[in-house]
């Protein structure tokens, strides 16, 4: 069967003439108009198109303006009543047939990265509007109101989702971004209003779940021909600035054996952290991605190096414990070189497992349009993370060509597109039915 709506005399045709309930009581069920999906993603790809290469869509940029404006005309052509919050945060929402029912709420992101590449974040937000469309349409009336969510630079930190989740502190909004501004100028510059912030948390209560489809920013489900990723949960992520002080001194006078060299402590270091986060079954990751030498001359011996370390993995106790063994080999480093090691921690987000619950009804909704599914983790940070922490949460993936990511050559097959969409149309239905 074509994944894709039946069309007859330009209308929308589904399977049955009508659907009186929401509830799965036959196989034929709505399917999404995949030409449209696909339509809506080409478009989107020409905003914020990159002179040197792919989309830099940048948080609080022009380019992010006129994504958000494209996005707010397809939520209102689909039906959608929109509204933007304090945060910056864009809400379409379909009455359900029980007003006094939490929201189901599906969405993602449209900023990117600078020179990113079309998809990340995209295919999950146009799919939200699709879905919400499609049963528009088709007359499908769920129990519970349904409301797309587009967050506000989630590239830069998850900010509109943890301005939901109650999770963005106040300091935050003088931080710097990608587009020149403040997150403060950025959130006023998008329709938000940052002096009132705490107005865009929500509660609980008020939301019956959350689903999320993204690519999946890896290899596994292209390599494999996986047409589906179910996500058990998104990794967290802690971070740390690592100062070292050595001396500084003439690089042509300094005797080898009487120097305090602190990049070439730090280049053990660097060694380390890939040793010991290897040495440890299990698919835990760590990356030192950034390094500042000073005073950066060649003729001078570096008396201070700053690092940029990071470790992720899906449990909190696992970051802990490598963590534990890379600052047993840093004080280890300074007693043999002579130099002094100091962390301070940046970040910190807490892992994020999906619910079991939500994984099932993916997964079932999967095997109902005849694919093949595979259990996976995230290992990037989605706005599903802060989601999880205020309702039961649940991601679907579909394969990235190549598991490439945040690149110009970031690419999924539209067919694989169009079934994710699928899989989040048939995935609302069912959840719709449910208690959770």
């Amino acid at each position: 069967m074509n994944h894709c709506a039946w069309r007859l005399n330009g209308l929308l045709f589904f399977a049955l003439a009508t659907i009186s309930s929401p509830t799965l009581q036959s196989q034929s069920l709505p399917l999404v108009n995949g030409d449209r999906v696909i339509a809506h993603l080409k478009a989107m790809g020409e905003i914020g198109k990159d002179p040197a290469g792919g989309i830099s869509r940048v948080a609080y940029s022009e380019a992010d303006r006129q994504g958000r404006e494209y996005v707010i005309g397809l939520m209102r052509a689909a039906g959608l009543t929109t509204s933007v919050d304090s945060a910056g945060n864009i809400s379409g929402r379909l009455a359900g047939a029980d007003a006094t029912l939490p929201a189901l709420i599906i969405g993602s992101h449209v900023d990117s990265v600078p020179q990113g590449g079309s998809y990340d974040g995209v295919v999950g937000s146009l799919g939200a509007i699709e879905v919400a469309q499609t049963l528009n349409e088709g007359h499908v009336a769920l129990r519970h109101p349904l409301e797309v969510l587009i967050f506000q630079n989630e590239e830069g930190g998850l900010k509109g989702s943890r301005a939901i989740s109650g999770e963005m502190r106040e300091e935050e909004l003088s931080q710097s971004t990608s587009s020149g501004k403040s997150v403060r100028e950025g959130i006023a510059f998008i329709g938000g209003d940052p002096a009132h912030l705490a107005d865009a948390r929500r509660k609980s209560a008020d939301i019956f779940a959350y689903l999320e489809l993204h690519i999946q920013q890896g290899g596994s489900l292209s390599r494999e021909k996986i047409n589906i990723g179910v996500v058990e949960g998104i990794v967290g992520r802690s971070s740390w600035d690592v100062t070292i002080e050595g001396k500084a001194n003439h690089a042509g006078t300094t005797p080898m054996s009487e120097r305090h060299d602190a990049l070439l402590a730090a280049a053990k270091f660097i060694e380390a952290v890939n040793r010991e986060v290897t040495s440890i079954p299990g698919d835990q990751v760590g990356t030192v991605g950034r390094i500042q030498a000073i005073p950066g001359a060649y003729n001078v011996v570096p008396g201070k190096v700053i690092l940029g370390l990071e470790l992720r993995d899906l449990d909190d106790g696992r970051i802990k414990m490598v963590f534990d063994k890379v600052r047993e080999d840093a004080d280890q480093i300074a007693r043999d070189s002579g130099t002094k090691f100091s962390f301070q921690q940046i970040g910190a987000d807490r892992p994020a497992l999906t619910d079991p619950r939500l994984r099932k009804v993916i997964a079932d909704s999967a095997s109902r349009l005849g694919l093949t599914t595979k259990l996976v983790r995230s290992g990037a940070t989605h706005d599903a993370g802060s989601m999880s922490h205020l309702a039961p949460s649940g991601m679907i993936f579909v394969p990235s060509v190549g598991g490439i990511s945040h690149a110009p050559e970031e690419f999924t097959e539209p067919q694989d597109v169009v079934n994710g969409v699928n899989v989040l149309l048939r995935s609302v239905l069912q959840l719709d039915s449910q208690k959770l």
